[in-house]
Protein backbone atom coordinates (compact mmCIF):
# COMPACT_ATOMS: atom_id res chain seq x y z
CA UNK A 1 0.00 0.00 0.00
CA UNK A 2 1.40 3.13 -1.07
CA UNK A 3 0.32 6.62 0.24
CA UNK A 4 1.56 10.07 -0.56
CA UNK A 5 1.26 12.34 2.23
CA UNK A 6 -0.27 15.96 2.34
CA UNK A 7 -2.14 18.27 4.52
CA UNK A 8 -5.43 17.68 2.87
CA UNK A 9 -8.07 16.34 5.05
CA UNK A 10 -9.77 13.69 3.05
CA UNK A 11 -7.77 10.75 0.79
CA UNK A 12 -8.28 9.32 -2.61
CA UNK A 13 -8.04 5.41 -2.54
CA UNK A 14 -7.08 3.49 -5.50
CA UNK A 15 -7.38 -0.31 -5.66
CA UNK A 16 -4.77 -1.51 -8.42
CA UNK A 17 -2.35 -4.48 -9.33
CA UNK A 18 1.07 -3.84 -10.45
CA UNK A 19 1.84 -3.81 -13.80
CA UNK A 20 -1.43 -2.81 -14.80
CA UNK A 21 -1.34 0.05 -17.08
CA UNK A 22 -4.47 1.57 -16.74
CA UNK A 23 -3.62 1.82 -12.86
CA UNK A 24 -0.63 3.51 -13.98
CA UNK A 25 -2.38 5.90 -16.28
CA UNK A 26 -5.18 6.91 -12.86
CA UNK A 27 -1.79 7.33 -11.23
CA UNK A 28 -0.25 9.51 -13.40
CA UNK A 29 -3.69 11.57 -13.72
CA UNK A 30 -4.14 11.83 -9.80
CA UNK A 31 -0.47 12.77 -9.31
CA UNK A 32 -0.93 15.84 -11.40
CA UNK A 33 -3.82 17.31 -9.12
CA UNK A 34 -1.55 16.89 -5.95
CA UNK A 35 -4.07 14.52 -4.18
CA UNK A 36 -3.30 12.39 -1.00
CA UNK A 37 -3.67 8.92 -2.86
CA UNK A 38 -3.78 5.60 -0.74
CA UNK A 39 -2.96 2.94 -3.61
CA UNK A 40 -3.84 -0.61 -2.72
CA UNK A 41 -2.60 -3.80 -4.13
CA UNK A 42 -5.89 -5.83 -4.23
CA UNK A 43 -3.61 -8.92 -4.76
CA UNK A 44 -1.10 -8.53 -2.33
CA UNK A 45 -4.42 -7.58 0.25
CA UNK A 46 -6.94 -10.20 -1.11
CA UNK A 47 -9.24 -9.64 2.01
CA UNK A 48 -10.56 -6.73 0.49
CA UNK A 49 -11.81 -8.18 -3.02
CA UNK A 50 -14.75 -8.70 -1.47
CA UNK A 51 -15.70 -5.83 -0.32
CA UNK A 52 -14.21 -3.99 -3.32
CA UNK A 53 -16.26 -5.46 -5.72
CA UNK A 54 -19.34 -4.60 -3.26
CA UNK A 55 -19.01 -1.27 -3.29
CA UNK A 56 -17.84 -1.25 -7.19
CA UNK A 57 -19.85 -3.41 -8.80
CA UNK A 58 -17.39 -5.37 -10.46
CA UNK A 59 -13.75 -6.89 -10.18
CA UNK A 60 -11.48 -4.77 -12.82
CA UNK A 61 -8.61 -2.57 -11.75
CA UNK A 62 -8.26 -0.15 -10.80
CA UNK A 63 -11.00 1.38 -9.29
CA UNK A 64 -10.78 4.92 -7.61
CA UNK A 65 -12.69 6.56 -4.61
CA UNK A 66 -12.81 10.05 -3.33
CA UNK A 67 -13.20 9.78 -0.05
CA UNK A 68 -16.54 7.33 0.10
CA UNK A 69 -17.61 8.59 -3.54
CA UNK A 70 -16.94 5.79 -6.11
CA UNK A 71 -15.87 7.35 -9.42
CA UNK A 72 -15.02 4.24 -11.21
CA UNK A 73 -11.92 3.01 -13.35
CA UNK A 74 -9.50 4.54 -15.19
CA UNK A 75 -11.78 5.48 -18.26
CA UNK A 76 -14.26 6.99 -15.74
CA UNK A 77 -11.98 9.44 -14.32
CA UNK A 78 -10.47 10.34 -17.58
CA UNK A 79 -14.20 11.49 -18.61
CA UNK A 80 -14.62 13.41 -15.47
CA UNK A 81 -15.51 16.84 -17.13
CA UNK A 82 -13.86 20.16 -15.06
CA UNK A 83 -17.04 20.97 -13.16
CA UNK A 84 -17.26 17.47 -11.94
CA UNK A 85 -13.25 16.70 -10.98
CA UNK A 86 -13.31 20.18 -9.29
CA UNK A 87 -16.50 19.14 -6.82
CA UNK A 88 -13.89 15.87 -6.07
CA UNK A 89 -10.88 17.90 -5.46
CA UNK A 90 -12.80 20.16 -3.14
CA UNK A 91 -14.32 17.04 -1.55
CA UNK A 92 -10.92 15.71 -0.56
CA UNK A 93 -9.05 18.62 0.55
CA UNK A 94 -12.18 20.42 2.74
CA UNK A 95 -13.57 16.98 4.08
CA UNK A 96 -11.74 14.18 6.23
CA UNK A 97 -12.32 10.81 5.25
CA UNK A 98 -15.51 9.50 6.61
CA UNK A 99 -16.53 6.48 8.16
CA UNK A 100 -18.10 4.73 5.14
CA UNK A 101 -15.11 5.25 3.41
CA UNK A 102 -13.54 1.89 1.32
CA UNK A 103 -11.59 -0.02 3.47
CA UNK A 104 -7.38 -0.14 3.55
CA UNK A 105 -5.21 -2.66 5.51
CA UNK A 106 -3.85 -1.83 8.44
CA UNK A 107 -0.48 -2.35 7.48
CA UNK A 108 1.75 -4.19 4.37
CA UNK A 109 1.82 -7.70 4.18
CA UNK A 110 5.50 -8.60 5.12
CA UNK A 111 7.65 -10.00 1.69
CA UNK A 112 8.27 -13.42 2.30
CA UNK A 113 12.01 -14.19 3.06
CA UNK A 114 14.52 -16.59 1.50
CA UNK A 115 14.08 -18.56 -1.99
CA UNK A 116 10.84 -20.98 -1.96
CA UNK A 117 10.79 -24.55 -2.72
CA UNK A 118 7.14 -25.05 -3.49
CA UNK A 119 6.14 -24.58 -7.37
CA UNK A 120 3.40 -21.82 -6.70
CA UNK A 121 5.76 -19.69 -4.11
CA UNK A 122 8.27 -20.30 -6.80
CA UNK A 123 6.38 -18.62 -9.60
CA UNK A 124 4.99 -15.81 -7.37
CA UNK A 125 8.21 -14.51 -6.00
CA UNK A 126 9.58 -14.61 -9.70
CA UNK A 127 6.30 -12.72 -11.00
CA UNK A 128 6.38 -10.36 -8.23
CA UNK A 129 10.33 -9.04 -9.26
CA UNK A 130 9.69 -9.14 -12.32
CA UNK A 131 6.39 -6.95 -11.93
CA UNK A 132 8.34 -4.72 -9.58
CA UNK A 133 10.80 -4.19 -12.44
CA UNK A 134 8.24 -3.46 -14.72
CA UNK A 135 5.81 -1.30 -12.99
CA UNK A 136 9.08 0.70 -11.80
CA UNK A 137 9.89 1.60 -15.00
CA UNK A 138 6.60 1.68 -17.11
CA UNK A 139 5.33 5.20 -18.78
CA UNK A 140 2.83 7.18 -17.44
CA UNK A 141 0.53 6.18 -20.22
CA UNK A 142 1.07 2.42 -19.13
CA UNK A 143 1.60 1.79 -22.52
CA UNK A 144 5.96 1.76 -22.72
CA UNK A 145 8.49 0.26 -20.82
CA UNK A 146 12.41 1.33 -20.70
CA UNK A 147 13.98 -2.10 -20.92
CA UNK A 148 17.26 -0.52 -20.77
CA UNK A 149 16.46 0.43 -17.40
CA UNK A 150 15.49 -2.88 -16.48
CA UNK A 151 18.04 -4.63 -17.62
CA UNK A 152 20.46 -2.29 -15.27
CA UNK A 153 17.94 -3.46 -11.86
CA UNK A 154 19.59 -4.65 -9.02
CA UNK A 155 15.88 -6.41 -9.00
CA UNK A 156 17.04 -8.05 -12.88
CA UNK A 157 19.81 -10.19 -11.57
CA UNK A 158 17.61 -11.17 -8.52
CA UNK A 159 15.28 -12.81 -11.22
CA UNK A 160 17.47 -14.28 -13.36
CA UNK A 161 19.00 -16.19 -10.34
CA UNK A 162 15.27 -17.49 -8.86
CA UNK A 163 14.68 -18.77 -12.30
CA UNK A 164 17.03 -21.27 -11.79
CA UNK A 165 14.96 -23.15 -8.95
CA UNK A 166 12.58 -23.80 -11.80
CA UNK A 167 14.44 -26.93 -12.73
CA UNK A 168 13.83 -28.34 -8.92
CA UNK A 169 10.06 -28.00 -8.53
CA UNK A 170 7.88 -30.98 -8.90
CA UNK A 171 4.90 -30.42 -10.87
CA UNK A 172 3.04 -33.68 -10.97
CA UNK A 173 1.19 -32.96 -7.30
CA UNK A 174 0.04 -29.65 -8.68
CA UNK A 175 -3.87 -28.77 -8.49
CA UNK A 176 -5.58 -27.51 -11.65
CA UNK A 177 -5.84 -24.00 -9.29
CA UNK A 178 -1.82 -24.18 -8.75
CA UNK A 179 -1.54 -25.29 -12.56
CA UNK A 180 -2.85 -22.26 -14.04
CA UNK A 181 -1.31 -19.74 -11.31
CA UNK A 182 1.88 -21.33 -11.63
CA UNK A 183 1.70 -21.13 -15.48
CA UNK A 184 0.63 -18.35 -16.64
CA UNK A 185 2.76 -16.46 -14.02
CA UNK A 186 5.68 -18.33 -15.45
CA UNK A 187 4.47 -17.85 -19.32
CA UNK A 188 4.41 -13.81 -18.61
CA UNK A 189 7.45 -14.02 -16.91
CA UNK A 190 9.21 -15.86 -19.64
CA UNK A 191 8.11 -13.38 -22.10
CA UNK A 192 9.32 -10.33 -20.57
CA UNK A 193 12.80 -12.16 -19.46
CA UNK A 194 13.69 -13.51 -23.04
CA UNK A 195 12.45 -10.23 -24.34
CA UNK A 196 15.25 -8.90 -22.12
CA UNK A 197 17.68 -11.45 -23.09
CA UNK A 198 17.14 -12.18 -26.62
CA UNK A 199 15.28 -8.68 -27.88
CA UNK A 200 11.67 -8.12 -29.33
CA UNK A 201 10.56 -10.06 -32.28
CA UNK A 202 9.38 -7.82 -34.86
CA UNK A 203 8.62 -10.34 -37.49
CA UNK A 204 5.98 -13.12 -38.06
CA UNK A 205 9.39 -15.25 -38.65
CA UNK A 206 10.84 -13.84 -35.60
CA UNK A 207 8.01 -14.47 -32.95
CA UNK A 208 7.79 -17.94 -34.22
CA UNK A 209 11.24 -18.78 -33.39
CA UNK A 210 10.60 -16.68 -30.27
CA UNK A 211 7.32 -18.38 -29.03
CA UNK A 212 9.15 -22.22 -30.00
CA UNK A 213 12.42 -22.01 -28.69
CA UNK A 214 12.03 -19.55 -25.68
CA UNK A 215 12.29 -21.71 -22.79
CA UNK A 216 13.10 -22.64 -18.81
CA UNK A 217 13.65 -25.90 -17.89
CA UNK A 218 10.71 -26.60 -15.23
CA UNK A 219 10.69 -29.89 -13.36
CA UNK A 220 13.59 -31.59 -15.09
CA UNK A 221 11.87 -30.40 -18.51
CA UNK A 222 12.14 -27.99 -21.03
CA UNK A 223 8.98 -25.67 -21.68
CA UNK A 224 9.16 -23.16 -24.47
CA UNK A 225 6.53 -20.40 -24.30
CA UNK A 226 4.27 -22.58 -27.00
CA UNK A 227 4.54 -25.72 -24.49
CA UNK A 228 3.00 -23.63 -21.90
CA UNK A 229 0.20 -21.67 -23.86
CA UNK A 230 -0.91 -24.59 -25.79
CA UNK A 231 0.26 -27.45 -24.09
CA UNK A 232 -0.14 -26.97 -20.41
CA UNK A 233 -2.70 -24.71 -20.39
CA UNK A 234 -5.16 -25.31 -23.61
CA UNK A 235 -4.87 -29.35 -22.67
CA UNK A 236 -2.32 -29.96 -25.57
CA UNK A 237 -4.19 -28.26 -28.40
CA UNK A 238 -2.70 -27.33 -31.75
CA UNK A 239 -1.98 -23.36 -31.33
CA UNK A 240 -1.68 -20.64 -34.30
CA UNK A 241 0.10 -22.43 -37.23
CA UNK A 242 1.10 -25.93 -35.80
CA UNK A 243 0.29 -28.89 -37.78
CA UNK A 244 0.92 -31.34 -34.06
CA UNK A 245 -0.31 -31.08 -30.45
CA UNK A 246 2.86 -29.79 -28.62
CA UNK A 247 3.04 -32.89 -26.65
CA UNK A 248 2.78 -36.10 -28.12
CA UNK A 249 1.25 -39.84 -26.08
CA UNK A 250 4.46 -40.46 -25.01
CA UNK A 251 5.50 -37.14 -23.87
CA UNK A 252 6.24 -36.78 -19.72
CA UNK A 253 5.16 -33.34 -20.19
CA UNK A 254 1.70 -34.35 -20.99
CA UNK A 255 0.75 -35.44 -17.71
CA UNK A 256 0.92 -31.24 -16.43
CA UNK A 257 -0.88 -31.13 -19.24
CA UNK A 258 -4.95 -29.49 -17.81
CA UNK A 259 -7.58 -32.39 -19.05
CA UNK A 260 -10.01 -29.04 -20.86
CA UNK A 261 -8.60 -26.50 -21.98
CA UNK A 262 -9.33 -23.42 -19.94
CA UNK A 263 -10.95 -19.80 -22.11
CA UNK A 264 -10.05 -17.31 -19.50
CA UNK A 265 -6.41 -17.48 -20.10
CA UNK A 266 -6.63 -15.54 -22.92
CA UNK A 267 -7.36 -13.09 -20.95
CA UNK A 268 -4.05 -13.56 -18.33
CA UNK A 269 -1.18 -14.10 -20.90
CA UNK A 270 0.63 -11.28 -22.05
CA UNK A 271 3.16 -11.94 -25.30
CA UNK A 272 4.89 -8.34 -24.91
CA UNK A 273 2.51 -6.69 -27.73
CA UNK A 274 0.27 -3.36 -27.10
CA UNK A 275 -2.27 -5.54 -28.22
CA UNK A 276 -2.18 -8.24 -25.20
CA UNK A 277 -4.51 -7.95 -21.88
CA UNK A 278 -2.35 -6.23 -19.06
CA UNK A 279 0.22 -8.18 -16.93
CA UNK A 280 -1.35 -9.51 -13.49
CA UNK A 281 -0.17 -11.76 -10.42
CA UNK A 282 -2.37 -14.98 -10.22
CA UNK A 283 -2.62 -17.36 -6.96
CA UNK A 284 -4.32 -20.71 -6.83
CA UNK A 285 -6.51 -19.58 -3.90
CA UNK A 286 -8.27 -16.63 -6.22
CA UNK A 287 -7.28 -18.03 -9.89
CA UNK A 288 -10.95 -18.59 -11.04
CA UNK A 289 -12.31 -14.63 -9.90
CA UNK A 290 -8.81 -13.15 -11.45
CA UNK A 291 -9.29 -15.27 -14.32
CA UNK A 292 -13.03 -13.60 -14.27
CA UNK A 293 -12.07 -10.68 -13.67
CA UNK A 294 -9.28 -10.17 -16.54
CA UNK A 295 -12.11 -11.15 -19.12
CA UNK A 296 -14.06 -8.32 -17.67
CA UNK A 297 -11.43 -5.62 -17.55
CA UNK A 298 -10.68 -7.03 -21.30
CA UNK A 299 -13.96 -6.98 -22.43
CA UNK A 300 -14.54 -3.42 -21.00
CA UNK A 301 -11.94 -1.90 -23.19
CA UNK A 302 -12.59 -0.43 -26.62
CA UNK A 303 -9.04 -1.41 -27.95
CA UNK A 304 -10.83 -5.33 -27.45
CA UNK A 305 -14.02 -5.68 -27.75
CA UNK A 306 -17.17 -2.70 -29.77
CA UNK A 307 -20.25 -3.00 -30.51
CA UNK A 308 -21.74 -0.87 -33.88
CA UNK A 309 -25.71 -1.60 -32.97
CA UNK A 310 -26.86 0.89 -36.29
CA UNK A 311 -24.96 -2.19 -38.50
CA UNK A 312 -25.41 -5.08 -36.20
CA UNK A 313 -22.07 -5.59 -35.92
CA UNK A 314 -19.66 -6.87 -33.43
CA UNK A 315 -15.84 -6.43 -33.37
CA UNK A 316 -13.72 -8.69 -31.02
CA UNK A 317 -10.22 -8.91 -30.68
CA UNK A 318 -8.71 -11.39 -33.10
CA UNK A 319 -7.61 -13.80 -30.04
CA UNK A 320 -11.54 -14.77 -30.10
CA UNK A 321 -10.60 -15.48 -34.14
CA UNK A 322 -7.47 -17.28 -33.40
CA UNK A 323 -8.56 -19.64 -30.05
CA UNK A 324 -12.30 -20.02 -31.70
CA UNK A 325 -12.57 -23.00 -30.91
CA UNK A 326 -12.03 -22.48 -27.10
CA UNK A 327 -14.98 -20.31 -27.24
CA UNK A 328 -17.26 -22.47 -28.72
CA UNK A 329 -15.89 -22.69 -32.42
CA UNK A 330 -19.34 -21.16 -33.88
CA UNK A 331 -20.43 -17.24 -34.22
CA UNK A 332 -23.11 -17.96 -31.94
CA UNK A 333 -21.44 -19.60 -29.17
CA UNK A 334 -18.72 -17.01 -29.37
CA UNK A 335 -21.06 -14.04 -28.77
CA UNK A 336 -22.72 -16.08 -26.03
CA UNK A 337 -19.47 -16.64 -24.38
CA UNK A 338 -18.76 -13.22 -24.50
CA UNK A 339 -21.84 -12.28 -22.88
CA UNK A 340 -21.87 -14.49 -19.94
CA UNK A 341 -18.47 -13.31 -18.89
CA UNK A 342 -18.91 -9.23 -19.43
CA UNK A 343 -19.26 -7.14 -15.83
CA UNK A 344 -22.29 -4.91 -15.80
CA UNK A 345 -22.05 -2.24 -18.44
CA UNK A 346 -24.26 -0.56 -21.18
CA UNK A 347 -22.15 -2.46 -23.49
CA UNK A 348 -23.37 -5.63 -22.15
CA UNK A 349 -26.81 -4.22 -22.40
CA UNK A 350 -26.31 -3.48 -26.26
CA UNK A 351 -24.93 -6.95 -26.54
CA UNK A 352 -27.91 -8.45 -25.63
CA UNK A 353 -30.18 -6.24 -27.67
CA UNK A 354 -28.43 -7.10 -30.48
CA UNK A 355 -28.49 -11.18 -29.55
CA UNK A 356 -32.25 -11.27 -28.95
CA UNK A 357 -32.89 -9.49 -32.20
CA UNK A 358 -30.12 -12.22 -33.89
CA UNK A 359 -28.23 -12.51 -36.96
CA UNK A 360 -25.34 -9.95 -35.68
CA UNK A 361 -21.80 -10.00 -37.69
CA UNK A 362 -18.70 -10.79 -36.22
CA UNK A 363 -15.55 -9.38 -37.21
CA UNK A 364 -12.08 -8.46 -36.01
CA UNK A 365 -9.92 -5.77 -34.28
CA UNK A 366 -6.68 -5.22 -36.10
CA UNK A 367 -3.98 -6.54 -33.30
CA UNK A 368 -1.23 -4.40 -32.29
CA UNK A 369 1.85 -6.22 -32.69
CA UNK A 370 3.81 -3.14 -31.71
CA UNK A 371 6.40 -3.93 -28.59
CA UNK A 372 5.62 -1.83 -25.62
CA UNK A 373 9.06 -1.02 -25.37
CA UNK A 374 10.77 2.86 -24.96
CA UNK A 375 13.84 1.43 -27.03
Amino acid sequence: MAENKSNMKGRVTVYSVPGCPHCTQARAALKKLGLPVCEVDINKHRELQTKVKRLAGCSSVPQIFFNNVYVGNNEDLQKLDPQQLEHLVFLVRQEPVPPDAPPIPDEDVPDPEGVPERAPDVSEAMRNLILKLYSDHLSEDGKTVDYKAVRRSPYYEQYCELAVQLQRVELLSLSREEKLAFFINIYNALVIHGNLRLGFPKTLWQRYRFFNYVSYLIGGEVFTLQDIENGVLRGNRRGMAQFLKPFSKNDPRLRVALHDVEPLIHFALNCGAKGCPPIRTYTPEDINNQLRAAAEAFLENDDSFTIDSMRREVKLSPIFKWYKVDFGGTDEKLLNWVFDHMGPSQKKLSLKALLSAGNVKVSFLPYDWSINSTD
